[in-house]
């Protein structure tokens, strides 16, 4: 990819080249940036929609799924005509035509350890512990940033970490990897699709200010609640005890 933006890159990157603290440097910033998208359904879908839009120049999406017609209430990413194939390759098609200037590339399997080791960013957008834990894990030893996210009927929750600036403190301090997968979940308790997409959003917005070097709520848990419409912060802090970042580790 080019160093330098085309004619039709400044005119498409306009509104952020207008912004003292983005500029040039900082869609360059973002032309270069790696990030990995696990989860490609109601969070995973704004999630690419807005870095692609953004100019982060290496996607990569992973998702074993398939597209179910049940989908299509909240992950906008998709069409009727996509159902029965994979959400990996039908989001591949929809970046690609959206943004032409990036590279992104689809991954209909299971998320590796290989996989998450050559990104800057991975973003968490699926929808059960045991893949989080495997995430938080790889991301901490590799040393690269781990946004989160989750959201069931009207509320969501997001924390984000960077661990090339911070040892300590992850997110098996916050939910041990040995505590039970949740009992409810939107297979079977349902949620309010614009709340994925406030979640979704947060997320893209947290990876573009990682890139930028904005980030510093490290471990901070953003909660909101989308039928009284607010928003809560919650401070973390590390346990020596956790078997990632703590002395056990």
């Amino acid at each position: 990819m080019s160093t330098e933006l085309s004619h039709e890159q400044f005119m498409r990157y306009s509104r952020h080249l207008l912004m003292d603290d983005i500029g040039e440097a900082g869609q360059q910033k973002l032309s270069q940036a790696r990030v990995l998208i696990v989860g490609l359904g109601g969070l995973g879908c704004p999630v690419a929609l807005y870095l692609a839009a953004a100019g982060v120049g290496h996607l990569s999406l992973c998702d074993p799924d398939m597209v179910e017609l049940s989908n299509l209430q909240r992950q906008i990413l998709y069409r009727e005509a996509d159902c029965d194939r994979y959400k990996a390759e039908c989001a591949e098609r929809e970046l690609r035509a959206l943004n032409p200037h990036i590279n992104v590339i689809g991954y209909a399997a299971e998320i590796t350890d290989e996989l998450i080791g050559d990104q800057d960013i991975v973003v968490d957008c699926t929808d059960n512990l045991a893949a989080r834990q495997l995430i938080n894990s790889a991301c901490h030893r590799n040393k690269i940033g781990f946004v989160s996210a989750s959201a069931l009927g009207w509320e969501g929750q997001l924390v984000a970490f960077d661990f090339a600036a911070h040892a300590r403190l992850c997110l098996n301090c916050i939910i041990d990897k040995e505590s039970p997968e949740p009992m409810q979940n939107c297979s079977n308790s349902g949620v309010v699709g614009p709340v994925l997409g406030a979640m979704g959003s947060l997320q893209a917005t947290t990876v573009i200010r990682m890139v930028l070097g904005f980030f510093q709520q490290h471990g901070e848990m953003q909660r909101y609640d989308g039928k009284a419409g607010r928003w809560l912060a919650l401070l973390a802090s590390a346990k020596d005890s956790c078997g990632i970042c703590g002395e056990a580790g």
